[in-house]
């Protein structure tokens, strides 16, 4: 069993799919792509699919993960190295594999393992109102929202979330205004919807990416491609 984390872009009208429908069109992807999956057992056999956190329907991302598991007892008909140009022939316009790597031996999983997200984060107001709202943030010392958690309201400070932020000025008069932030991750995610109401006024979004994926590792920061690579090279011959 030869465990493997691809890294993939999502983009364009696929943003709109959700994240079980992402699932499923993984699903089909890699078994119209002939990839040897090891599958669970059961009455109704899985293939071992670990996904990292949930991008938000309607997001875009230049960065999103999926652990595999692949069966190394059924012949492939290519290499690992092919394995990314393979898996876009299968997949859908809007989903691009742009790398992939073996993982060592007992990786966290992508859950327990990312720490923060950058995202980009297209306002409708203008550069001045989202200076202002951005200074706000930054100089609270706490910002306390209200939230429904199973059915109880819980209490939760979102400042120590917010990592950074900076606000990118739009390079034309017509294009608008982008605030990039890094979130924290752990113990809950915020999200960038959180993020934009929890002061006000509050900034309205147009469209909101994620850039890239932090993991903290041993006083450095990775992202999951770089913390979870196997430290010895791996190869796998075609099948004969």
């Amino acid at each position: 069993m030869t465990p493997i984390r691809i890294k993939f872009t999502k983009n364009g009208k696929i943003r709109f799919t959700s994240h079980r429908d992402l699932a499923r069109i993984w699903e089909r992807s890699l078994r119209i792509a002939n990839v040897p999956m090891v599958y669970s057992e059961g009455y109704s056999p899985r293939p071992r699919i670990a996904f990292g956190l949930a991008l938000p329907t309607g997001y875009e991302s230049d960065g999103e993960y999926i652990d595999i598991q692949l069966d190394d007892e059924r012949p492939m008909a290519f290499t690992l190295a092919e394995l990314p140009g393979v898996l876009n022939q299968a997949l859908p316009q809007g989903i691009e594999v742009v790398d992939s790597t073996v993982l060592a031996p007992r990786t966290p999983s992508l859950q327990q393992a990312v720490t923060s997200c950058v995202w980009d984060i297209t306002v409708k107001q203008t550069i001045d109102d989202v200076t202002e709202w951005k200074a706000r943030v930054l100089n609270a010392s706490s910002i306390v929202v209200e939230r429904e958690r199973k059915g109880k309201t819980v209490t939760d400070d979102l400042r120590p979330f917010i990592h950074t932020l900076d606000v990118i000025p739009p390079v034309r008069a017509v294009d608008d205004v982008v605030l990039r932030a890094e979130l924290g991750t752990q113990p809950r995610s915020l999200r960038p919807s959180e993020l934009l109401i929890a002061v006000d006024p509050r900034l309205d979004e147009r469209l909101v990416r994620r850039r890239t994926q932090w993991i903290e590792q041993d006083g450095a920061r990775l992202e999951p491609l770089q913390a979870g690579a196997a430290p010895v090279p791996h190869t796998t011959e075609c099948a004969s």
